[in-house]
């Protein structure tokens, strides 16, 4: 029998555990894949934690960004699938597609692949965070040339993601952290400028960086009052993206954005699931993981036995990069 994470409580990481589950079999539109590493998400810490977008209701299982083999499909899907190897793109029911298990049953249309050359890990460190960053600021954010781009939490893996994505596009990144001591490391992985907001002025060093102008673009997942402090660093025109709600408390609309014409959007990236623009996204992520120009940073990884572990890490904000699980 399949081991899975599960949950019947609310709470830290300690309330995870193993539970042997029978097999199931894909129904319509559905795959079975036999996982071989999970990428670790502040989303799922959310959820155990009862505060994500997704309501939960335990028990319940965990996790929605594998990578593994399709083992079998349901009915409505190319049985040609069968052996081939892919990755999920989050944004599903965690509750009722979990994949943190040594098998997992997904909706076909969540599959992606990524270069032969991938290992699992890396082929469980990628649509998450590229697909996240993608969509704020290339067809939404429109980021091109001379852009300067705040990228807060820039050392997370979708901060990471965004800093390629911005010098992909020919912008300007800006990676904000709490404190200096992950600067060097985030200058090394592409950064053109890094900001510690505990230690200096943020506006103050923005306006510097930008001959006075702001950032056209803030891409931001914690919000919380520090949303006025970006809002000011923001050029006139310019975009805030708040993909997230970290702060774990409600974020006003800025004053600062008041007569300049600054735009606040509350931003996933499933707004693009259903469009044209899913499958260029799908292309685009693909062809810069192919040529190089992307490369998931891999904090660390853990194997499936020390989930609770790996979780606990993932909250202790000491990572740069992906945290991923092998099975």
């Amino acid at each position: 029998m399949p081991k899975a994470i599960r949950f019947n409580q609310l709470g830290g990481p300690e309330v995870l555990h193993f539970e042997d589950l029978s097999h199931r079999q894909p129904g319509p539109q559905e795959v079975l894949l036999k996982v071989e590493a999970v990428g670790l998400n502040r989303a799922e810490s959310m959820y155990y934690h009862g505060v994500y977008m997704e309501k939960v209701t335990p028990p319940s299982g965990l996790g929605y960004e594998a990578f593994g083999k399709v083992i079998a499909v349901g009915p409505e899907v190319d049985p040609a699938l069968i052996g081939k190897r892919f990755g999920t793109i989050p944004g599903f029911s965690m509750s009722k597609y979990p994949v943190l298990a040594e098998e997992a049953v997904v909706p076909a249309s969540v599959l992606a692949a990524v270069p032969d050359s991938f290992s699992a890990v890396e082929g469980a460190a990628v649509w998450m965070q590229y697909s996240t960053a993608y969509g704020a600021l290339v067809p939404f954010g429109k980021v091109s040339g001379g852009d300067f781009v705040i990228v807060t939490a820039a050392s997370s893996s979708v901060g990471l993601a965004a800093i390629q994505i911005v010098k992909a596009q020919g912008g300007i990144s800006i990676a904000a952290t709490r404190t200096s001591a992950k600067r060097d490391r985030l200058i090394a992985l592409g950064a053109d400028h890094v900001i510690a907001t505990e230690e200096e002025d943020l506006v103050a060093r923005v306006k510097s960086i930008t001959g006075g102008k702001g950032a056209r673009i803030v891409f931001d997942p914690v919000g919380g009052d520090y949303i006025n402090t970006l809002a000011q660093a923001t050029a006139n025109d310019g975009t805030i993206f708040l993909y997230g709600m970290l702060a774990g408390k409600p974020t006003p609309f800025p004053m600062a954005v008041f007569g300049r014409t600054i735009g606040m959007f509350g931003y996933t990236f499933g707004e693009l699931r259903g469009t044209p623009e899913w499958e260029i996204m799908k292309k685009y992520i693909y062809d810069h993981l192919a040529d190089g120009s992307f490369k998931p940073e891999i904090a660390r990884t853990f194997p499936f036995d020390q989930t609770v572990e790996a979780y606990r890490y993932l909250e202790s904000n000491q990572q740069i990069g992906k945290v991923v699980i092998t099975l």
